[in-house]
């Protein structure tokens, strides 16, 4: 390649391909996120969000059209105007009275038009480069590639989280610690009727705190009435809207219940709720009964009508802290009231949180506990506006600095487009092993399927729901550096065997090594760690084995594609992939939300064996993927 063509050609490619990782990250990561801090249940988060997988399911069907019509430089620089268009008008819908409904169908036109945008650029790449050049940039676009799941899975889901907490109302430090003597938080306790604080006076839309700071008496605090006090504090929390009740509500079925409903869906919804319950709400109380700090909070201001002030309250980290780390001491831990939600009805409280301290610490530990509040639905405005920006900009970019190959244009073909298609999709089913194929294809990922709609939501999830309790950047954090870090080094390793040994030998045991793994969300489930560092390790560890068995997956996919009308067959291939992804996905929410996150994880646990059972059955050529002598 010259000098000055591989300058050229540097100006398009990188970019090219950043815009095509970026909507397949929003679809599989960002909206996940997105429409649970919105506060969409799991069960449609996983229902509607897989939906979003369709068209890069049905792809192929109009991929001849990409072909037939206008050029591919058109297309390309057209749907990355379309997916700005989309994704700006997410962005003002957010605030509507019906967001989760004009979102989605936003979100539709947004994915078609990747879908489409991937069919031309793919075309435009192979047209505007030679096949030399095409080797020596396929790592490249690669990297780009990667690198907008970096972005899109990470830095963008850390953006949103900083503005999250950015855009509130003034946080608020309540100062925590022990003391040689100190009143019995029970004994000045009033009537849960009462004004948090009655002499306070506050101007202006602000957190009134009640007290400022806490002091606990060393050594431990008298059993009696703590837990009853606590479970009244939760009652009255649930009752006045600030928190979900620990309750199970089971809906009585409607007046005019679907057969589906009634023959199938809640039959099955009984059973799995009768033999694998949602486990109970995890008590925080140490074994030991620490005495109980009690804080009341409330709003110096009704909100807006028609909003919802979110106020969180957390240990606040400072330093290494962030990560699980430094000198805050962890003995002092939050009961209830982590999260609280306040709207016109309720702003003036109380609303409580409860505090347990260890008694074995020592006198003068001390921390600080914050409550911050944050207005999520235009964090994630400025979010979304900042990605259509960004796809405006790669739309004038690329009408500008995309080549003009003189091949580039509709292509022509005697024979008919439905005769085309239909002879590509009966030479595919007529492949030699068609059968075992198509059940790999499809069943190779069904636990990833329905762990990528719930492990955010279980990552955000309070504590007392069985989540982990992070924060959107933490989440954020976790996949976008250590996550991605751990899937690039699991799939470069795994491309380097495959080459050595071949597939068939490594087909097997990279399928293990994807599998296993997944162990490591059903022991957070139980863990619930607070240390930051150990969820991002057991994260990493899922991640690089993914990687690691995802390129045995992809190599399958060539190797069965391989021959006459091989790119036809390998389009229809991944997009029978993408079908395998969307159908398990969309009752992945409705199980997690009935069985809970610990049942649901050994239920992925149990999904994973008929991928294995048919990775160690394949009939795969051995030479296929060595390097020939």
């Amino acid at each position: 390649m010259s000098a000055p063509k591989q300058t050229r050609t540097w100006s398009w490619v990188p970019s090219l391909y950043f815009a095509q990782g970026i909507p397949y990250v929003m679809v599989m990561t960002l909206s996940v996120v997105m429409y649970k801090r919105l506060g969409i249940s799991n069960t449609d988060i996983a229902l509607y969000t897989s939906w979003l997988y369709l068209p890069w399911v049905i792809k192929p069907l109009w991929s001849p059209l990409v072909d037939l019509t206008r050029t591919k430089r058109g297309w390309v620089v057209s749907m990355q105007f379309l997916v700005s268009l989309a994704l700006a008008l997410v962005a003002f819908t957010i605030t509507g009275s019906q967001f989760f409904q004009w979102s989605l169908f936003l979100f539709y036109i947004m994915a078609f038009a990747s879908a489409t945008h991937d069919i031309a650029a793919d075309g435009f790449y192979m047209l505007s480069l030679n096949q030399h050049d095409q080797a020596w940039w396929v790592g490249l676009r690669s990297t780009f590639y990667r690198t907008a799941m970096i972005v899109g899975s990470g830095l963008l889901v850390v953006l949103a989280g900083s503005l999250e907490g950015r855009n509130g109302l003034p946080s608020v430090a309540v100062p925590v610690q022990v003391a040689a003597t100190a009143n019995s938080p029970l004994s000045g306790f009033t009537e849960l009727t009462q004004p948090a604080s009655p002499g306070t006076t506050a101007t202006g839309t602000s957190l009134v705190v009640t007290p400022p700071q806490l002091t606990f008496a060393s050594g431990p605090g008298t059993n009696t009435a703590i837990r009853e006090q606590v479970a009244r504090i939760k009652a009255w929390n649930a009752a006045q809207g600030f928190t979900p009740s620990d309750t199970p509500v089971i809906a009585a079925p409607p007046a005019t219940e679907t057969r589906w409903a009634r023959l199938v869906s809640g039959p099955l919804q009984r059973i799995l709720a009768t033999h694998f319950p949602k486990p109970a709400a995890t008590n925080t109380l140490t074994a030991i009964n620490g005495n109980l700090g009690l804080v009341s909070l409330r709003l110096a201001q009704p909100p807006p009508t028609g909003r919802t002030v979110t106020v969180n309250f957390a240990q606040k980290p400072v330093g290494l802290e962030y990560l699980g780390f430094g000198k805050s001491d962890h003995g002092f831990r939050l009961v209830t009231g982590d999260h609280l939600e306040f709207n016109a009805t309720n702003w003036m409280g109380p609303a409580w949180v409860v505090v347990q301290v260890d008694p074995r610490l020592a006198i003068g530990s001390a921390t600080t506990f914050e409550a911050s509040s944050g207005n999520i639905p235009l964090a994630w405005q400025i979010t979304l506006f900042t990605v259509a920006a960004l796809f405006l900009a790669f739309s004038c970019w690329h009408a500008v600095m995309l080549p003009r190959p003189p091949t580039d244009g509709p292509a022509t073909t005697q024979n008919h487009f439905v005769r085309e298609f239909f002879g590509t999709l009966v030479s595919f089913l007529k492949k030699p092993g068609i059968g075992p194929a198509l059940a790999f294809i499809l069943l190779y990922r069904l636990d990833e399927a329905q762990l990528a709609k719930v492990l955010s939501p279980f990552m955000l999830d309070n504590r007392a729901a069985g989540g982990l309790g992070l924060s959107t950047s933490q989440v954020g954090l976790i996949y976008g550096t250590f996550g991605i870090l751990a899937l690039t080094g699991g799939g470069l390793l795994g491309g380097f065997l495959a080459a050595r040994y071949g597939l068939k030998r490594m087909l097997p045991i990279m399928a293990v090594c994807m599998y296993l793994p997944k162990g490591v969300f059903l022991l957070l489930s139980y863990a619930q760690p607070q240390n930051l560092l150990f969820t991002g390790l057991a994260v990493a560890l899922e991640q690089f084995g993914y990687g690691f068995g995802f390129t045995a997956f992809m190599l399958y996919l060539l190797y069965f594609a391989d021959g006459p009308r091989k790119t036809a067959h390998y389009a229809i291939a991944t997009g029978l992939m993408a079908l395998g992804m969307m159908i398990p996905g969309m009752w992945s929410g409705w199980l997690a939300d009935i069985i809970g996150y610990r049942h649901f994880f050994a239920w992925t646990l149990a999904c994973t064996l008929p991928g294995l059972l048919l990775a160690c059955t394949l009939k795969v050529d051995p030479q296929f993927g060595r390097k020939q002598p």
